[in-house]
């Protein structure tokens, strides 16, 4: 993808994104993707050869291979919004493999799923692309629904099928968060010690989280904590989705922050949004890669394209985008994880 269509698909906000100079955290302070990146990150922490191992596998595969970026393929949604909501748009994919087959088809770093998915599959393409194993999930299925995560499987189970990385959800701010901290970081130390990296989908539920119509799930100083929180039990790379406003902490009126976030750490604008999210990653020693939300149709490549610039531009390591790609035809799923990657690829889309 060149520079063009690029700008082409930002549409009205090219401008606005492509020349934002981030003022706020300079891009010298951070440490940004290159090719030795999980290298600077981890050489000198307690991280053992074989969680380093693990980690080149999935920064060293697939169409960003070697640049410090990644792009994953993320299908836990069959549990975590129902099977039917997720693979009616595209029943090819109620069959794992073809989950498989679209993140190498896709040029992606690796695949995340559930233990059946990827067990179902494992002994053909464990070798061939990075499995990284979601070891809980909210199950959806109890009436009234409930935002719980819960273990699915064992640390050990992901190991015998050949992945190189489990992945895990922690609801912040729920009821059962408290439980889903300790689960989640007795978990990530196991895989350590089994030679596995970690990824932590940090997301925040609470209904207490909204107010005056205005929902503070995803707001810059709320999901940069819950970074703050997931990185603290050791994960290698944190899962977010991208902020949409600010504010969290001083309109719900709870916890403690500081006027100097949102005077002089963050501004409106969503670059300057994603990098207070990325500085909460230990200033970017850990990767930021953010989610790329529900399929909305026609739309779906300028905003896959769009999430990617802010990403990368506020000092993230990549995009972990499922709906957008797995609810078309293979065709147009592999057009769509080759667009976010080519964004990566681009040099002159810098830091800003």
């Amino acid at each position: 993808m060149s520079l063009s269509k690029i700008t082409k698909l930002l549409g009205s906000n090219a401008d606005y994104l492509l020349n934002h100079k981030c003022k706020t955290i300079l891009n010298e302070r951070l440490l940004k993707p290159n090719p030795n990146y999980y290298i600077d990150s981890f050489a000198n922490s307690n991280r053992n050869p074989q969680v380093l191992r693990s980690l080149s596998q999935i920064f060293n595969t697939g169409n960003l291979a070697n640049t410090g970026y990644v792009s994953i393929l993320p299908v836990d949604q069959g549990i975590e919004h129902s099977a039917g909501a997720s693979f009616a748009p595209n029943p090819d994919y109620f069959d794992p493999e073809n989950i498989v087959k679209l993140a190498i088809e896709g040029g992606c770093n690796a695949v995340a799923s559930s233990y059946g998915v990827l067990a179902s599959c494992s002994r053909k393409y464990a070798h061939k692309i990075p499995f990284i194993v979601k070891i809980n999930h909210n199950e959806f299925i109890s009436k009234p629904n409930r935002y719980n995560q819960i273990m699915f499987g064992t640390v050990e189970d992901a190991w015998n099928i050949g992945a190189v990385a489990v992945g895990a959800t922690i609801y912040f701010g729920s009821n059962e968060s408290d439980r889903q901290i300790v689960e989640v970081a007795e978990a990530f130390e196991h895989a350590h010690q089994l030679g596995m990296a970690t990824v932590l989908w940090c997301y925040l539920r609470n209904d207490q989280f909204k107010k005056d119509g205005k929902d503070y799930h995803a707001s810059a100083d709320l999901t940069a904590q819950a970074n703050h929180l997931g990185v603290t039990i050791q994960a290698d790379i944190i899962k977010q989705k991208l902020p949409v406003n600010n504010g969290g902490f001083t309109e719900l009126n709870f916890g403690k922050t500081h006027s100097k976030v949102y005077s002089e750490l963050t501004t409106d604008h969503p670059i300057d949004l994603c990098r207070y999210q990325v500085a909460n990653c230990y200033m970017g020693k850990i990767g930021l890669i953010n989610s790329g939300g529900e399929s909305k149709g026609a739309s779906d490549l300028s905003e896959a394209v769009t999430t990617a610039v802010i990403n990368k531009r506020a000092g993230g390591c990549g995009l972990i985008s499922g709906r957008k790609a797995f609810q078309k035809p293979l065709k147009e799923g592999v057009e769509l994880l080759n667009s976010i990657q080519e964004v990566y690829l681009e040099k002159s889309v810098t830091i800003a």
